[in-house]
């Protein structure tokens, strides 16, 4: 399990790449949910996501073999747009493995940093792929079964828990479970009172499957948010979700839509579907909760284009 001082350990490791994103309540979100809401504002971090986080503390880790081999990695959008740009500006050769569904600007900015794009049929074939890469002797950097990655994401956590006032409940995010993990630790350790829920998508739910099973189980992708959609999720996140995360809620792909048009129109935020999803789930925590409830969001990316969320809403009736 990844500990308080791991994680104060990658803070201090990657405090001279990454920003210390903002903190900060919404009057918006307020309104729209009844009860106080603060947002820790990842969508403005390098790269548009968290995910220069994790990808920076891991590359920072590397040996000097490891650095000439060169790393690659697995992405639905938003840890190889990370792995590309941090990998080009500390001067490691970076290889990315996209699904072909991948949002077309996230491999249009990995390709742009200068990194190897290679793309595949699904997020299963391209899980393969990079596991070929790896035994053929890339280094790997995992968005998830790492513990160095999830310390670097955990530093969300510390610092919402410095930055933010009261809180009650913290909602986040559930791809492969490596934010997640991260922010838990983190708030476990600096605000042990602060109850801390997933969201996943229909469709793209390997935690929530996994906590049903007892353990990481394969599961079908089909949800359009691609950079939610790990096939599983590892032993790793698991254990840390299992023990540290109250329940992970699973919302329809419509309502993870309509969050991102509702953060847009209330919170003046430009997000991308995975953040969007964290609404929907706000609505049943409050509902569980009540009116008590002080709600922490980790608004974790906002690299969609414009176009993409048009034809999304269009396509759900929501325009």
């Amino acid at each position: 399990m990844i500990g308080i001082s791991d994680i104060e350990a990658a803070a201090r490791r990657i405090a001279g790449h990454v920003v210390r994103t903002p903190t900060v309540p919404s009057p918006g979100l307020t309104a729209l949910l009844g009860v106080p809401v603060t947002a820790k504002l990842e969508l403005l971090q390098r790269t548009g996501s968290f995910k220069a986080r994790g990808a920076t503390a891991r590359l920072l880790s590397l040996s000097e073999a490891e650095r000439a081999a060169g790393v690659v990695a697995v992405s639905g959008g938003n840890h190889g747009i990370a792995l590309a740009v941090m990998a080009a500006a500390l001067d490691v050769k970076a290889t990315v493995v996209m699904p072909r569904t991948a949002p077309t600007r996230s491999i249009e900015l990995a390709e742009e940093a200068g990194a190897s794009v290679r793309l595949t049929d699904g997020m299963d074939s391209a899980f393969e792929l990079v596991l070929r890469l790896r035994d053929e002797g890339l280094t790997l950097v995992h968005p998830f079964d790492d513990p160095v990655v999830i310390a670097g994401q955990g530093t969300v956590g510390l610092e919402f828990g410095e930055d933010a006032g009261e809180l009650t409940d913290v909602i986040v995010s559930v791809g492969g479970g490596g934010l997640i993990s991260g922010v838990a630790a983190a708030l476990r350790a600096r605000r042990p009172d602060v109850r801390v829920w997933g969201v996943e998508t229909e469709g793209a739910e390997a935690m929530a499957a996994a906590l049903r099973a007892g353990g990481p189980v394969r599961v079908p992708v089909s949800s359009l948010v691609t950079t939610l959609s790990a096939p599983s999720v590892s032993r790793l996140t698991y254990d840390h979700v299992s023990a540290l995360v109250e329940e992970v809620l699973v919302v329809p792909d419509r309502e993870a839509v309509q969050g991102c048009l509702d953060l847009a129109d209330r919170a003046k935020l430009w997000t991308e579907p995975a953040a969007g999803c964290l609404l929907p789930a706000a609505r049943q925590v409050v509902a569980r909760v009540g009116d008590g409830a002080r709600l922490g969001l980790v608004v974790c990316g906002g690299n969609a284009a414009p176009g993409e969320l048009i034809g999304w809403a269009d396509r759900f009736g929501l325009l």
